[in-house]
């Protein structure tokens, strides 16, 4: 049983697992929208921004690539907010 401390919110009430992120990217380079590409050419690509403007591609440890609303930043933070909690529990 996971611990709903480990999931993070993205946006819109999307969240994921902040132990299986490998990265989180600027989605405005060239080498980032070939990922992008690449993955929804294979099926590994979740688009978890609701319609709005991809602000973050989180890519995963499961060779996922999610697209998310919220900037690099604001993932970052909850990202290292959320790891440094689980060093505690």
């Amino acid at each position: 049983r996971r611990n709903l401390m480990e999931l993070i919110n993205i946006g819109f009430g999307n969240m994921v697992s902040f132990r299986r992120i490998i990265s989180i990217l600027n989605p405005d380079s060239s080498p980032v929208k070939r990922l992008v590409h690449v993955a929804k050419e294979k099926g590994n690509l979740i688009d978890a921004s609701c319609g709005r403007k991809t602000q973050s591609v989180l890519v995963m440890d499961t060779g996922h690539v999610i697209l998310s609303a919220l900037s690099s930043d604001s993932v970052q933070n909850k990202f290292l907010r959320s790891e440094n909690t689980a060093d505690v529990l």
